[in-house]
């Protein structure tokens, strides 16, 4: 079920919220509505992975449980690795089997086991939590509420990176209390801009770049065409990752409830280091506090620092997907962050222009890697670009590019619109009604797009 398909926006959130508020006086009652829509919403899917994402949280809590009587950490460790275990045989078995077989030179069978959707968002947000209890930095909470915290349905497939202090005390607070009509508007007008930019914007990126890249395959692209494939994507991936985490914090923001800032304008970013303040923040959060510290960080010397870098990022981008073109595209932005580190260090002025010309060529370099399906295409598209066959050709559909450009870099971030507390008079909420129901009629000429982050 996916957040713009008519089914959800008309039928089961509606029926979600209806049932949250009619039991809202009861903490224990209104959990478990939350609780039976995440499963129902889970299982839209596949039916078949309830299990796992239950077992997993069941286990879990358990070995918390387990580790807190016992006043041991092995239990916890435990769990660590029954969490990392699950992702690494649903989602990383085939890519390990087929590069031992790139290194022996033996035909391998393959499992072919399907992905679980999610799995590397409640898998991090589990360990998240078994890491904190490790360092004491996180109470046993009842199983009721530890579970919804990691299976809330806004943020469950795709984010953001919820952790439980973030969450859980939010789970006591009445949905009545002073603003909730502010929340509700808020969160209306939030899934209505995000509805906009997935189905206006991001799915029509999408019928530009995903031709180009399968074309750059087998194929050479002209200059305009690797041109267009590059920032097509770019924009693309942007204001689908983005359109999603607004429709998430919006909807939880109609149960009274917040979740974390995930992107605050990354393509105004004028060094590699501010990118990664502002893109995917809730996974950059998590990477700099339970890897790229753990690890040695910057505070034990250059050496400690490259290390921790170049390790924190490349497991980055293995995250993303399971091939080497992701560890290469973490690989590169953790190298782009050492030098931004090293330069930022020599003190040297650099205008804010050459400093977001830079980030951003730098950024769009590695999102053709990001996105080529193999080595090959990515050298092909990055040489186009280059002009290794001339500087032939124009950009495909300019003005859709640029309106990208201009939403990407000009609306307000969903935590940016939240603090400025949008006034929700009539005719504002008449304008997002009518945009509301334009997407809603867009949508239903033919099957909703997946969102890009699902696959991850």
């Amino acid at each position: 079920m996916l957040f713009q398909s008519q089914g959800f926006t008309l039928i089961f959130l509606p029926l979600a919220v209806l049932a949250y508020y009619a039991v809202a006086r009861s903490a224990a009652a209104r959990q478990y509505v939350l609780i039976a829509a995440s499963l129902v919403f889970y299982g839209w899917w596949d039916a078949r992975f309830i299990p796992l994402l239950v077992g997993q949280i069941t286990a879990s809590w358990l070995l918390a449980v387990l580790g807190a009587r016992l006043k041991r950490a092995w239990p916890l460790y435990a769990g660590i690795v029954l969490n990392l275990a699950s992702l690494a045989t649903f989602k990383y078995l085939d890519f390990l089997i087929a590069s031992l077989q790139g290194l022996i030179g033996v035909e391998l069978p393959r499992a072919h086991i399907l992905l679980p959707i999610g799995i590397s968002f409640f898998s991090f947000q589990l360990i998240s939590y078994l890491v904190d209890r490790l360092r004491d930095d996180a109470p046993i909470y009842p199983l009721r509420p530890f579970a919804l915290f990691v299976m809330l349905f806004p943020h469950l497939i795709a984010g953001p990176i919820v952790r439980h202090n973030e969450l859980v005390p939010q789970f006591d607070l009445d949905p009545f209390r002073p603003g909730l009509w502010q929340r509700v508007g808020t969160g209306l007008v939030l899934f209505t801009i995000g509805f906009a930019k997935k189905v206006l914007l991001a799915d029509k990126l999408a019928e530009m770049a995903d031709p180009l890249f399968a074309r750059a395959g087998h194929d050479w692209l002209s200059f305009g065409d690797a041109w267009t494939a590059a920032l097509a994507f770019s924009f693309q991936l942007f204001l689908d990752f983005s359109a999603y985490t607004e429709m998430a914090i919006g909807i939880a923001l109609l149960f009274g409830l917040l979740l974390p800032e995930n992107f605050r304008r990354p393509y105004l970013s004028t060094s590699l280091r501010d990118f990664w303040r502002r893109w995917h923040i809730s996974l950059s959060n998590f990477i700099r506090d339970y890897l790229y510290i753990p690890l040695g960080g910057s505070r034990n010397g250059p050496v400690f620092y490259v290390f921790a870098t170049l390790v924190a990022m490349a497991i980055c981008g293995l995250w993303h997907g399971a091939g080497w073109t992701y560890v290469a595209w973490g690989t590169w932005h953790g190298l782009g962050l050492i030098v931004c580190h090293a330069w930022q260090k020599l003190a040297r002025p650099m205008s804010a222009f050459a400093g977001w010309a830079i980030t951003m060529l730098f950024v769009l370099v590695g999102w053709v890697l990001f996105r080529a399906a193999d080595f090959s295409t990515a050298t092909s598209i990055l040489a186009a670009m280059a002009g290794a066959d001339g500087i032939a050709g124009a950009l495909g559909n300019a003005p859709l590019l640029g309106i990208a450009a201009a939403v990407s870099a000009l609306l307000p971030s969903a935590y940016e619109i939240m603090e400025r507390r949008p006034i929700l008079n009539p005719a504002v909420a008449a304008a997002f009604a009518a945009l509301a129901g334009f997407c809603v009629l867009e949508v239903g000429r033919g099957p909703p797009l997946s969102f890009i982050y699902f696959r991850f």
